[in-house]
């Protein structure tokens, strides 16, 4: 077997396994430990594997979490499907906190031009609900994040605790058994806050952001009240939020009967 099909070999067998010793690459090729050594230098170098002693693992993966404008763009219907649901419980008079998510704003692009007020950090949502006459907004002041458009610190927190809301609607990266995850500490703190601060916590997912886990956790599931998202999810997930006291509001319906 030549050099570049053992590491093909190699690099498959680490995604079954995890990882592998020099022995086994021995013993699965029949090869010399210092030609299995040289293997896992060659992925080394490629950045394949993280070489550890005796053998490897595959390197940790971590999404990147694009920019504001190209996640506008990303899974668009699905989060068309879930803010259309989600601007359908926003009513006359209500108080409500926004965040600063893109599946958030596209909730506040389906607001009604109704009486009620709106809190939020995200300028871009700012600047799509002040086309609606009726609708007020609090748009909270402090350090702007440039590249995912939300403004944050201290200022921020300080100023929620100012405001006692009936809902707040809240975007995440993911959500899982190990609660409300997002990728920016500052962008959670924030979070944190809006959800402490209303007496009906809706959290907004499609369907990609369920059982995931990323960076930082700002919430636990028994702190919200409400999931919306546009698929049914597995069984499992279901009765992760049933142990917890979720509801479950999936909005795929919305999407029969339109062309």
């Amino acid at each position: 077997m030549y050099q570049e099909e053992r590491l093909v070999a190699i690099l498959e067998f680490l995604k079954r396994n995890n990882r592998i010793s020099v022995e086994q690459i021995c013993s699965l090729f029949d090869v010399s430990r210092d030609t299995a050594r040289r293997d896992l230098v060659r992925l080394e170098e490629e950045k394949s594997i993280v070489r550890t002693r005796g053998g490897a693992i595959l390197p940790s993966v971590h999404n990147e979490v694009k920019n504001y404008s190209h996640r506008l763009k990303t899974v668009s219907e699905e989060k068309r499907i879930i803010g259309k649901k989600a601007a359908s419980l926003i009513y006359p008079g209500d108080r409500v906190i926004l965040d600063a998510s893109t599946t958030v704003q596209s909730c506040a692009e389906q607001i009604e031009n109704t009486d009620c007020t709106v809190i939020t950090n995200s300028i871009n949502l700012a600047e799509v609900l002040s086309s609606k006459q009726d609708v007020n907004i609090q748009l909270l002041g402090g350090k702007l994040q440039k590249e995912h458009r939300f403004l944050y610190g201290s200022s921020v927190v300080e100023k929620l605790s100012e405001y006692h809301v009936d809902k707040a609607f809240i975007g995440v990266v993911g959500i899982s058994e190990r609660g409300l995850t997002i990728a920016h500490e500052e962008d959670g703190t924030v979070k944190r806050k809006m959800i402490r601060q209303a007496k009906q916590v809706i959290v907004l997912a499609d369907h990609t952001k369920l059982g995931i886990t990323d960076f930082f956790r700002f919430a636990d599931l028994k702190d919200i009240d409400l999931l919306i998202t546009d698929k049914t999810p597995p069984k499992a997930f279901i009765d992760l939020l049933r142990k917890n006291n979720v509801e479950l509001l999936t909005a795929e319906q919305e999407n029969e009967g339109e062309d």
